[in-house]
């Protein structure tokens, strides 16, 4: 990380730690602050430490770290919690340590995590394991602060010899451990808590975010590109400000451009929380919960700062990290870095007759996406039937839904969907979390098949088809980021992403959305490369009902 000289900062300097605001001068020596005077100075704007995402997935994002930062800075963001899960369901540790050496090269605080659950579930497939072996290698470096979201809570409840093992890694490098425990409550909360996980991002009622925290959880408020779960979570900051932190666990390029932990804080303080309480939410908590070495504009600490117009508006001026600036009006200071593409990927082109369903007596189990949501519902009905076969209908948005193993050549997996309202056309993603593998959604028999088979011959991206018109955005880091500028990537996602909306999709985040529905540890009813997914039994389910 790289330091600047001497300087000075004057304003209204916010001690989170006293609980108070101030007017007075932070001084900066060689990306430490020096020294605070209090003092009378009559400069309005605000001296805030560094926002923090206390859980995130920078993959999601389609960027690399290094190009998430140059995006994240410019809206006061200085640091992340994050998970690199994603990248090491395709390449295992050697996924983990690109995310940490290409988050190197800039200066902004990436604090990573070693991926718990990788698969996700024993019901689909991976391009890697890690095991308790890997977990062990994994902890007990020092630039891994926490073990990463447990997603196998039915492990943990019933004691998994594995999960549990995984778990006493990080008793043993006495490391926080994150949860991922969608709609637990009561006694099931609390023997998942009790195992040692400490956080929970997943909470989507008040009611279950206050049960956790009764048995000493804390819960992070999501507030992401597909799962929005602020509004419902956002009373806990009166009631129980020193448990919550904020994150945006998933947030596409598009979305980053935008705005990012700034937004959730600014919302706070608009609906009337103190802002006190939401700042220390955004920044102390995270701090404190995974002992974090970012700045808390305290003398000694790393100069990360970020200077805002005044807490309504929320305007970020300039932000800081180490004492080097790193965004100001808007714009990043961030030069980009070159990088190499690791991927993994192995998949043979498919037929239309490959995802032939044969038509039945019988309805079929049809999965219901919710916007805003990763949990699903089920329909049990009859989609359309040409000629003996089961087939997309747009007047019910009953679509076909396929996933395709990328990790070796393979039959595809067929189900049917609700909720994306496609008109015409098909789009199809290596982004599916949490394996990976292709998956894809749309009217057309052989749209489908076209946009699978521009994945794979890409070898990993996002792609629409519509009206006779393609849209590609190859992802050649893991079939998960590209390596190209950040803008450009946001840019060119925000292209594809009209286009799959022009043909008739109404969700605000499709390919996330899509992306969720091959995720089979949210409920209720998923789909992997191996079958059809029931989240409630956790098991795999025919596709009649």
């Amino acid at each position: 990380m790289s330091t600047t000289g001497s300087f000075s900062l004057s304003g209204k300097i916010a001690d989170l730690m006293q609980g108070k605001f101030y007017q007075g001068t932070v001084n900066v020596v060689n990306g430490r602050i020096a020294s605070i005077t209090p003092d009378n100075n009559t400069n309005s704007n605000l001296i805030i430490p560094g926002l923090i995402d206390a859980h995130v997935h920078i993959e999601s994002s389609m960027l690399i770290p290094s190009e998430f930062a140059r995006l994240a800075v410019v809206h006061g963001t200085t640091a992340t919690v994050s998970d690199p899960h994603e990248i090491a369901n395709v390449l295992g540790i050697d996924g983990v340590e690109f995310m940490i050496c290409n988050g190197k090269k800039v200066p902004f605080r990436f604090y990573f995590g070693a991926p718990s659950c990788v698969p996700a579930t024993g019901f689909e497939t991976s391009g890697a394991v890690l095991g308790v072996q890997e977990m062990e290698n994994l902890m007990s470096r020092s630039e891994i602060l926490y073990m990463a979201e447990m997603m196998n809570y039915p492990g943990v409840l019933f004691k998994d010899e594995t999960v549990m093992a995984k778990l006493e890694v990080a008793k043993k490098y006495n490391k926080p451990v994150d949860g991922h425990a969608p709609g637990l409550k009561g006694e099931q909360a609390r023997s998942y808590i009790e195992s040692g996980i400490t956080t929970d991002h997943e909470c989507f009622t008040l009611e279950e975010a206050l049960d956790k925290i009764r048995f000493g959880m804390k819960v992070q408020i999501r507030e992401g590109s597909a799962a929005k779960n602020f509004d419902a979570l956002i009373p806990l900051l009166d009631l129980h400000p020193e448990m919550v932190l904020f994150c945006s666990d998933d947030k596409h390029p598009d979305d980053l451009i935008r705005g990012h932990i700034n937004l959730l804080v600014k919302k706070a303080i608009a609906l009337g929380y103190d802002p006190m309480r939401v700042l220390q939410s955004a920044i102390l908590n995270p701090v404190k919960h995974y002992k974090l070495d970012a700045g808390l504009l305290q003398v000694g600490d790393p100069a990360d700062m970020v200077v805002i117009d005044n807490l309504h508006d929320f305007n970020v001026l300039e932000t800081y990290v180490g004492g080097e600036l790193v965004a100001a009006k808007g714009k990043t200071l961030i030069k980009g870095v070159s990088t190499e593409t690791p991927n993994s990927f192995v998949a043979a082109h498919l037929q239309t007759d490959d995802i032939y369903v044969a038509d039945s007596e019988n309805p079929l189990k049809i999965i219901k996406a919710i916007e805003g949501q990763l949990i699903t519902d089920q329909i049990i009905d009859f989609p359309a039937s040409n000629k003996g076969a089961l087939m997309s209908c747009t007047e019910k948005d009953y679509l076909k839904i396929v996933v395709l193993n990328r990790y070796k050549p393979s039959k595809p997996v067929v189900g049917f969907i609700h909720g994306f309202g496609l008109k015409t056309g098909a789009l199809a993603s290596t982004v599916a979390h949490d394996s990976h593998n292709i998956i894809a959604v749309g009217v057309e028999d052989d749209q489908i098949v076209e946009a699978i088979n521009a994945i794979i011959d890409a070898k990993g991206g996002i792609v629409a088809l519509s009206s006779g018109k393609k849209q590609l955005l190859p992802l050649p880091v893991a079939g998960l980021m590209s390596a190209d500028d950040g803008y450009k990537v946001a840019a060119d996602y925000e292209l594809i992403d009209g286009f799959v909306k022009e043909a008739g999709c109404k969700l605000h985040a499709p390919f996330m959305t899509l992306s969720f529905m091959a995720l089979l540890v949210i409920p209720k009813f998923k789909i992997s490369d191996l079958g059809l997914f029931d989240g409630d039994t956790f098991a795999f389910t025919p596709l009649t009902a």
